[in-house]
């Protein structure tokens, strides 16, 4: 099950769990579309894989299986960042 990660690791912009702008890769490292975009040119800058948009959980399924509450943040943003091969 995805964890829903609450924040872009790049800006540490908030993703709440209905967010559409919210970007993963398979690991499920977690990017704004602004920062997938601009910044990262839609590939994730930890395992090189291509950054595709985060399906929303239905409302009614959230209480059961609650987003993740743990903030993943780059200590230096994505500014440098360049995919790992």
């Amino acid at each position: 099950m995805l964890d829903l990660r609450p924040n872009c690791e790049c800006c540490d912009r908030d993703l709440p769990p209905e967010a559409r702008d919210a970007m993963i890769c398979t690991f499920e490292c977690t990017f704004c579309a602004d920062c997938a975009g601009t910044v990262l040119n839609g590939t994730c800058p930890n395992c090189g894989g291509e950054l595709v948009r985060r399906p929303v959980r239905p409302a009614g399924k959230l209480a059961r299986f609650p987003a993740s509450t743990k903030r993943i943040l780059k200590p230096d943003g994505c500014a440098g960042a360049t995919a790992r091969p």
